[in-house]
């Protein structure tokens, strides 16, 4: 009997311990997991060593050649010579004629304006018209008032506008002295020296020539003729030819550069210096009068 006792708990224990892997494993089951393995632990001792492969060394980069400095030039504008040619007393562009009548802007064109100050007064009897009054002054002409716009007009490619600088003269100038002060003339164009060169300027009146420059207009006035080129006045004296105001009443078809369009009123005059042209239309051209300007009320 005691036999039998032992090995029937000799099977319990058997039993016992057969059934307790299997009660985990259907545990795990139906968590969803597999049954967690005792695996030992590494530790740094036991860890093999992870060594990456040697990557191959990467070549010198040279270095980049210099890139060349780039000059900082600008473009040098060169004037354009205008050129000039005659129509009609109108100034036209025309490629094929270089004419140099480039203005210094560095200089004032109006510096010698004020020679001229002074127009040649006439006996204000003699207008058949009544003055224009506006501002305090009365200007009078014979012709009627008839607007067309200011053009500058060149008289060839000699000739040159009030401020023009050159640097050398022409063998044809001459010498002209007046009250102490030493002027050129050449061809219809006076010139004063500057620095390193000289500047035309506006004829100085009083100063006096043998002959008038080629294409001078004649203008009379009262009975006296006078002769117009450039903007400049001249008059026969004696054997000479004298350089004189403006005088009241002239008609002449062009004007030079250096003046502006001045508005008066209800009229529009270009101013000159200080000499006032009224436009009038005459036989169908455009020119203009000097104007005679009194001061006094409306």
């Amino acid at each position: 009997m005691k036999a039998i006792r032992n090995l029937t708990i000799w099977l319990l224990f058997i039993s016992f311990t057969a059934i307790q892997p299997i009660e985990g494993f259907a545990q795990e089951r139906r968590r969803g997991g597999a049954p967690a393995r005792n695996r030992p632990a590494r530790t740094p001792q036991n860890a093999p060593a992870r060594t990456r492969p040697a990557q191959p060394a990467r070549p010198a980069q040279t270095a980049r050649p210099a890139r060349p400095a780039q000059q900082q030039t600008r473009p040098v504008n060169r004037p354009q010579n205008n050129t000039v040619n005659r129509n009609n007393g109108n100034r036209v562009n025309n490629n094929s004629r270089n004419v140099n009548i480039n203005i210094d802007n560095s200089r004032d064109i109006n510096v010698h304006n004020n020679r001229n100050t002074v127009v040649r007064r006439n006996n204000i009897n003699t207008y058949r018209r009544p003055p224009y009054a506006y501002g305090g002054r009365r200007y009078y002409a014979y012709h009627p008032y008839y607007y067309h716009p200011y053009r500058p007009y060149v008289w060839g490619p000699v000739w040159h506008p009030w401020g023009f600088f050159i640097a050398t003269l022409a063998t044809t100038a001459i010498i002209v002295s007046l009250n102490n002060a030493k002027y050129h003339y050449d061809q219809g164009v006076w010139y004063q020296q500057a620095n390193n060169g000289y500047t035309v300027v506006q004829a100085p009146v009083g100063a006096t020539i043998t002959t008038v420059p080629s294409g001078a207009q004649p203008v009379v006035v009262n009975n006296v003729t006078n002769y117009y080129y450039g903007g400049a006045y001249y008059e026969k004296d004696g054997s000479k030819y004298k350089v004189v105001p403006p005088p009241a009443g002239a008609v002449v078809q062009n004007l030079p550069s250096g003046g502006q369009e001045v508005k008066v009123g209800d009229q529009t005059y270009v101013k000159v210096g200080e000499t006032y042209y009224q436009p009038v239309n005459l036989d169908g051209k455009s020119q203009y009068e000097v104007v005679q300007v009194e001061d006094g009320a409306q």
